[in-house]
């Protein structure tokens, strides 16, 4: 990812988003007093659960747990990072950004807008070379090309390029008036190790320009002609282009993902031409890397049916599909509601990549192949068993356990026990032996890279830590002040000494607490929705915490907050006052193990603070 985004721009972005009117662009939103409630956007519910308040400009769904504000929601609906959250909100209000990138100069849209036009010329120089050009080389382009279908008027739909390298392309861009730094920063161009001159970064090279989603060139794809390594050359990460954020061909495809409401993922560039050409619109590849979640949430955006991923047959598309395993989380069940991706995989036949295919069987024997994939958790299960032969007790067991692995992710969902029993039926395994497997499995994400088990050892259940009734209790009392402190920012700034001074039994609220203070200490003017947004950046799960204040207990909702705060204030510290004099008294307990007036004080300090917790729980706010 390129750079920081000032916080400034942050604040302006945070200050143009009408959180009410942007989630109601997603679901429909109905005033109920001064807050607005809709049916939550992240799960299936029937009964509106999920809550705004326009004033904090927070929200909350009581159905999931889930809150923040408008960079979370962001974030959590579709799948992006807190800068690209704030780049798609930036978008939306018309706000240009500004960032850095490890201590360069700040990025802003002049920038950006001359390295677009870098790219651009660089796109119209290679495309007249390989049409015109009367070079050897750029005669054997031309002649790859055609060999690969891709001759007549493909060239020109799709700008293909010639880079002749030799510092032709560095002379061009310079006599347009672009500058050295103009040229590296788009990566079009490195410079030599002299430093003082610039060279070509492609050369000899079939060049495919690659456009963002409106259709402006941001980077380049070469093909070497002939032999040479890397294959294939891709532009580096630039502030224009993120290859965790591009999808080749998506300016040509999205129109038919829309009307068709299907993607269709293969892997190479020559493949979506090829299909395009072939009449297959709604195809694009991806840049050098394995489909990222990144991508599949910029698809979901066109496609709002479904998501195929088209895996070559030869050996690389066979490991890309096992990669692709590790998508499967809880987006693809039924419990995700209006958020669920149906992501689904077929592998072609024979080791034919798309492109030959279509060449041998046809565009409409494609097609067939495409409608006849299978959802991306059955893909997984389908692969397992098949490596294993079932004739045999030891096969259908090492068939049943790698199977069940693929549902790790999802091992809680309806889903996950549906299949669990289809494998059961298909290696010949009783039903209960299945899901008695399946809730002993770990989801991946719950576990280190270095805690992965080894393929053939016995995977424990997962254990939740059991508190008391009196801790559960406590660690409840602390995340209702956290929640209020981040609703009531005046409360927390007049109590601040309480978030210091509070022995917080959960970690997660102590670091809350921690994060609380220091914005406190940098911003007395902060704002809610800001408080909380720099919580969830230092604890991922601050954002549904701290937003539950925004409650639905209509006598709850009567008591004052002040009064609110007060009462948990005082319980927290009358439960922190028992603990340290419970701590003395075991202390006291072990009279050998202490000095005479070491005793003494010690008893002296006990006596003390019992008097004070007396008179604190006589005197504490009651509700």
């Amino acid at each position: 990812m390129a750079g920081s985004i000032r916080p400034e721009d942050i604040q302006k972005v945070r200050e143009a988003t009408d959180l009410v009117a942007f989630i109601g662009e997603r679901s429909p939103v109905k005033q109920k007093g001064r807050d607005f409630w809709c049916c939550c956007p992240l799960h299936n519910e029937k009964t509106p659960s999920f809550k705004i308040d326009p004033a904090l400009q927070l929200w909350h769904c009581f159905g999931c747990g889930e809150g923040g504000d408008a960079f979370d929601f962001v974030m959590k609906t579709e799948g992006l990072s807190f800068p690209e959250a704030v780049r798609r909100l930036a978008d939306r209000a018309h706000i240009e950004i500004e960032e850095t990138d490890q201590g360069k100069p700040r990025v802003g849209m002049d920038v950006k807008n001359r390295l677009k036009a870098v790219c651009e010329a660089t796109e119209q120089f290679y495309h007249t070379q390989l049409m015109r050009s009367p070079a050897p080389v750029a005669q054997e382009a031309r002649s790859y090309l055609s060999s690969r279908d891709l001759g007549g008027q493909v060239p020109k739909d799709w700008q293909l390029g010639f880079a002749p390298g030799n510092g032709a392309l560095v002379a061009h861009l310079q006599s347009l008036g672009f500058s050295f730094a103009e040229m590296e920063q788009a990566n079009v161009a490195l410079r030599a190790k002299s430093g003082n001159q610039m060279r070509d970064r492609f050369y000899n090279r079939i060049m495919f320009p690659i456009h963002d989603v409106s259709g402006e060139c941001i980077a380049f794809g070469g093909r070497v002609i002939g032999q040479g390594e890397p294959k294939y050359l891709n532009s580096q990460e630039t502030p224009i282009f993120h290859k965790s954020e591009v999808l080749f061909g998506l300016d040509k495809a999205k129109a038919a993902m829309a009307a068709s409401g299907v993607a269709v993922v293969t892997e190479g560039y020559t493949d979506v031409i090829a299909l395009h050409e072939a009449g297959v619109k709604n195809v694009v590849a991806t840049l050098g890397t394995a489909l990222t979640m990144r991508h599949i949430r910029i698809l979901s955006r066109h496609a709002q049916k479904r998501i195929v991923y088209l895996f070559d047959g030869d050996e690389a598309g066979q490991r890309a599909a096992d990669r692709a395993l590790g998508f499967i989380d809880e987006s693809m069940t039924p419990e995700a509601g209006r958020t669920r991706i149906e992501l689904v995989a077929v592998t072609l036949p024979d080791n034919l990549d798309p492109a030959d295919f279509v060449k041998a069987r046809g565009v409409e024997a494609l097609q067939t192949l495409i409608d006849s994939a299978v959802p991306l958790v059955q893909y997984g299960i389908d692969r397992r068993i098949a490596k294993h032969d079932l004739s045999h007790a030891e096969g259908r067991t090492r068939a049943a356990k790698e199977a069940l692995e693929v549902l790790a992710p999802i091992k809680d969902s309806l889903l996950a026990k549906d299949y669990a029993r289809q494998i059961a039926g298909r290696v010949r395994m009783e039903e209960a032996d299945a899901l008695a497997v399946l809730a002993t499995l770990k989801p991946p994400r719950q576990m280190r890279e270095e805690e992965q088990p080894v393929a053939d050892a016995p995977q424990a259940p997962v254990r939740k830590k059991q508190f008391s009734p009196q801790e559960k209790n406590r660690r409840r009392l602390e995340a209702q002040l956290l929640s209020l402190f981040a609703k009531r920012c005046d409360f927390a700034l007049a109590n601040v000494s309480a978030l210091a001074q509070t022995q917080w039994h959960d970690p997660v609220h102590a670091r809350i607490a921690e994060v609380f203070l220091d914005q406190f200490s940098q911003n007395p003017q902060i704002s809610s929705a800001e408080l909380v947004s720099a919580a969830t950046a230092a604890v991922s799960v601050a954002g549904s915490l701290l937003t539950r204040s925004l409650g639905t207990d209509p006598k709850t909702n009567q008591i004052p907050d002040e009064d609110r705060v007060l009462f948990l204030i005082d319980e927290l510290s009358i439960g922190d006052m028992e603990e340290a004099i419970a701590d003395l008294r075991a202390q006291l307990a072990s009279p050998a193990q202490l000095s005479s007036d070491e005793y003494d004080m010690l008893y002296m300090t006990v006596a003390a603070m019992q008097k004070d917790l007396i008179a604190k729980k006589a005197t504490r706010k009651m509700l």
